[in-house]
């Protein structure tokens, strides 16, 4: 048991952003990593050109690293943004354009997750009115998921850095996993176990893992407070990690930490250098 019985992948959002993209999942391999994810690379476009997809897919597989989680369009992320879906008006339509953009990616380099960030609670517009725009277009998502067969992935985040998303517990998250699976009967929706945003909510870490590994496809870590590597904080990650596969999870871990002020290739110590590569 512990960090290197776990399936670990890295996200090139968060670290080797001191690189270009292109440039990142040869560094993850440098590091000793085969896995990664990403958020929507392109955040000023939902449909970007078919030569900078083209140009992605090839830097993956140049490095020889997997995409094992890929987020569909989500707005200014990092920044303000999180997520479009339940955003009315130009923002929904955005992420619509994105569902089959997002999906085709996936599918030309393998990867059978994909996230669907909920979006915030906009002034003036009615929750009930964005719950329903929300249901709607995950449900477009799922299907879409399905059809490359993957795996849709709903999110928790923390109410202190994201005070107006409104999936800010797991029960919240889990709410909406159901009623996607009810309206599409596919049961490909999942919950995206993020341990660091459900510590900065203040939840019992251990009993969320009880509940709710069985409807979890993808888990992501960082240390709290700080959201750094493990050991720059005071979650018992490893002992945490551990429950989960105890409890049947047996997917992925998205290594979704800070850096710090170091390098990201100097971020990875916690992690024996063999335990890296995927299995």
């Amino acid at each position: 048991m512990g960090y290197p019985d776990q399936r670990f992948d890295v996200n090139l959002s968060i670290l080797f952003t001191e690189l270009p993209l292109l440039e990142r999942p040869a560094a993850a391999a440098a590091a000793g990593f085969t896995a990664v994810e990403l958020w929507w690379p392109w955040i000023e476009t939902p449909t970007p050109p078919q030569a900078e997809l083209d140009a992605l897919k090839k830097a993956l597989d140049d490095a020889g690293t997997q995409l094992v989680g890929l987020n569909f369009y989500a707005g200014q992320l990092p920044g303000p943004d999180r997520g479009a879906l339940s955003v009315p008006g130009a923002e929904s339509d955005r992420f619509r354009a994105n569902i089959e953009v997002a999906a085709d990616f996936a599918a030309s380099v393998g990867c059978t997750a994909l996230n669907a960030l909920y979006g915030n609670r906009v002034e003036g517009a009615d929750p009930v009115v964005q719950d329903a725009l929300a249901l709607e277009n995950l449900v477009l998502a799922a299907r879409a998921a399905d059809r490359i067969g993957a795996i849709l992935l709903v999110e928790t985040l923390n109410k202190p850095e994201s005070p107006l998303y409104p999936l800010v517990g797991a029960p919240a998250a889990i709410e909406v996993v159901d009623k996607v699976n009810a309206a599409t009967g596919l049961g490909n929706a999942k919950f995206l176990l993020d341990l660091y945003h459900l510590s900065m909510n203040g939840e019992e870490l251990s009993q969320v893992i009880k509940a709710y590994a069985a409807k979890t496809g993808h888990v992501q870590i960082a240390d709290n407070p700080g959201r750094g590597a493990p050991g720059t904080g005071s979650l018992p990650l490893e002992q945490l990690l551990d429950e989960l596969k105890d409890a049947g999870y047996a997917g992925w871990v998205g290594l979704e930490y800070k850096p710090g002020d170091r390098p990201s290739a100097e971020s990875f110590d916690w992690l024996p250098a063999s335990a890296r590569a995927a299995r």
